[in-house]
């Protein structure tokens, strides 16, 4: 296939996947020949989805999927997968969203981070210890997640990847900036739905250690030739199972040592 016509392939993924993010119906089940063939290709459509959906603003953070043994087998993928948030889903400490806004919303427990400096190349991979050089805070987080699929386990997995990998917005609790003194693979978080614990889950699951999959967004972002940048953040990976909602709701998460983060669905 020339490069023309697979810039026409692409570019027609794209349109697809935003439909649905723009007001349409849920995105049907691809087949292999409409979907990305490769994570590469899957990275490439996702920048046409952004371009697709510039009206939802500057995008302004990270997120990271499958990054913890839960998140992997509840999805069946067994690697990290990276999607982009947008300013205008962006929201602080708590929220209250219509229902209506989504197609079947789902929350996340996570730990994120905000980046102070540049993660720049430095010549060999990144790992934890030269990450957390970067980071000036930590803080609590949701993640809002919607499954605006006919039948997600049937989409092939680089589709969900150029989709963001499910992301609709994420609530972001107080920022932490002595977060050094914490031992972030010990911390544990809880996510409560109308008062009544759904989850619970410690800052290792997340491939180890958090900083551990923020090293892997890094190196995948530097691989591609866009660094993480300073002011933005980056969700890490949720500790607990995602929980769909299809009625009104009140979602309450803590990490001990970092707060919270609360949203309503009406």
């Amino acid at each position: 296939m020339d490069e023309g016509a697979t810039k026409a392939r692409l570019d027609a993924i794209a349109k697809t996947l935003a439909a649905a993010r723009l007001g349409g119906p849920p995105t049907r089940t691809l087949e292999e020949a409409e979907a990305p063939r490769s994570v590469a290709e899957a990275y490439a459509v996702q920048e046409r989805v952004h371009r697709e959906l510039a009206g939802f603003g500057m995008l302004s953070g990270h997120k990271i999927g499958c990054t913890t043994p839960v998140m992997q087998a509840y999805l069946d993928i067994d690697h990290p997968c990276a999607g982009e948030v947008f300013s205008e889903t962006v929201f602080q400490d708590h929220t209250d969203l219509p229902l209506a806004r989504f197609h079947r919303i789902g929350v996340e427990c996570e730990i994120a981070v905000r980046l102070a400096t540049d993660i720049a190349d430095i010549g060999r991979p990144h790992d934890r210890d030269t990450v957390g050089d970067h980071v000036g805070a930590v803080m609590a987080g949701i993640e809002l997640v919607d499954d605006r699929y006919a039948d997600f386990p049937a989409m092939p997995a680089p589709a969900l990847i150029a989709d963001d990998f499910f992301n609709a917005g994420v609530v972001l609790g107080p920022e932490a900036t002595g977060w050094r003194a914490l031992d972030l693979d010990r911390l544990e978080g809880c996510m409560r739905v109308d008062g009544e614990e759904v989850g619970r889950g410690v800052g290792a699951d997340i491939l180890g250690h958090p900083l551990q999959a923020l090293a892997w967004l890094a190196n995948h972002r530097l691989s591609i030739g866009k660094p993480l940048a300073a002011g933005t953040f980056v969700m890490l990976g949720s500790l607990v199972k995602t929980v769909h909602f299809d009625r009104p709701a009140e979602v309450v998460i803590e990490i001990e040592h970092l707060g919270g983060a609360s949203v309503r669905f009406v």
